[in-house]
C-alpha cells in the first residue's frame, strides 16, 4: 500500500474545486428516458462483463478493440486502494443502496474482486501505445515542484459516454486558485481536463424506466456527498490491454514534491 492511496489527514483544511469549475454536471447521463448501453460501452466494456449479451460489439472497423481487448496502452493514473475505500462508512452505505436497488441484478458484481487492486482515476490517457512512454526530465522536474495535495471522492456518477459504467467523481484540491490535477496534466503538456473518474461498477444490460428512475434518484441524493479524502503523493504509469484494466501492470511510480 502506498501513501498516495491512503485516506489520511492533510496539514491544513483543503479547499476542493466545485461543480462550477468542473465538468460533472455537463457530462451527466440524461435520465429522461430509460438508460441504454451506448455504443462505446458495448464495444469496450460489455464484452468483458457480459460476453454473451446480444448487444456486444465484438469489433468495429477503425477501432482497435477485439472483444473488449486492445494493444497495450500506457496512461498516467491516480491509484486508489480498495481497502481505504471500503473503510469509508459513507461509501459502504452507498454500495448497500446499490445492492438493494431494483437494478442490482444488472450490476456485474463478480468483476469487483478482479479489479480491487487496480482502482484508479485516469489523469493522462494514452501516454504510450504498445511501448512504454519516456518521461522527460522536464516532466520529472515539474512534478517535483508540485507538493502533495488532497482529492475528495464523491458519488455516484453516470456519464453521457460509456453509458453503463458507474463511477466515483474526483474533486481535486485547489491551491492559490489552481486546480492541482490540472497542474499534473500540465507537467505532461496535456490540456487541462475537468473530469476525473474512478470506474467501479458495470451494468450488464439496459435499464427499464423504473430502474433508470431508481439510479437517477441514487445519483441525485449522493451528489457531492464526500465519500473519502485522499492524500496524493504519487501517480502511476499503468499498462493495460482493456478498459477495465483487468490485466493492468504498473510500469512506473512518479512522486510529487522535491
Amino acid at each position: 500500500m502506498t501513501d498516495a492511496t491512503l485516506a489520511s489527514p492533510v496539514s491544513a483544511t483543503p479547499v476542493f474545486c466545485e461543480d462550477n469549475e468542473l465538468g460533472y454536471r455537463r457530462s451527466l447521463t440524461d435520465f429522461t428516458s430509460p438508460l441504454t448501453l451506448d455504443e462505446s460501452y458495448r464495444l469496450a466494456h460489455l464484452p468483458l462483463v457480459a460476453p454473451e449479451h446480444p448487444g456486444v460489439i465484438a469489433r468495429r472497423e477503425g477501432k482497435f478493440y477485439e472483444m473488449g481487448r486492445h494493444p497495450a496502452v500506457y496512461s498516467l493514473v491516480l491509484p486508489l486502494e480498495d481497502q481505504a475505500l471500503r473503510a469509508s462508512p459513507a461509501f459502504l452505505a452507498l454500495e448497500n443502496e446499490l445492492k438493494a436497488a431494483p437494478f442490482a441484478g444488472k450490476i456485474a458484481w463478480d468483476i469487483l474482486p478482479k479489479r480491487q487492486n487496480r482502482l484508479h482515476a485516469t489523469i493522462c490517457g494514452s501516454l504510450g501505445l504498445a511501448e512504454p512512454p519516456t518521461i522527460s526530465s522536464q516532466t520529472h522536474e515539474a512534478l517535483h515542484k508540485i507538493e502533495p495535495f488532497a482529492v475528495e471522492l464523491r458519488g455516484l456518477f453516470s456519464g453521457n459516454v460509456n453509458r453503463g459504467r458507474l463511477y466515483l467523481a474526483v474533486y481535486p484540491e485547489k491551491r492559490a486558485g489552481r486546480n492541482t490535477l490540472q497542474q499534473v496534466q500540465a507537467a505532461f503538456d496535456r490540456a487541462p481536463g475537468d473530469l476525473w473518474l474512478v470506474g467501479l461498477y458495470n451494468l450488464t444490460d439496459d435499464l427499464d424506466a423504473t430502474e433508470t428512475t431508481a439510479l437517477a434518484d441514487i445519483i441525485t441524493r449522493w451528489w457531492n456527498k464526500p465519500l473519502l479524502n485522499l492524500a496524493v503523493t504519487e501517480f502511476q504509469v499503468m499498462r493495460a490491454h482493456d478498459d477495465l484494466v483487468l490485466d493492468a501492470h504498473v510500469e512506473a511510480l512518479l512522486l510529487l514534491g522535491a
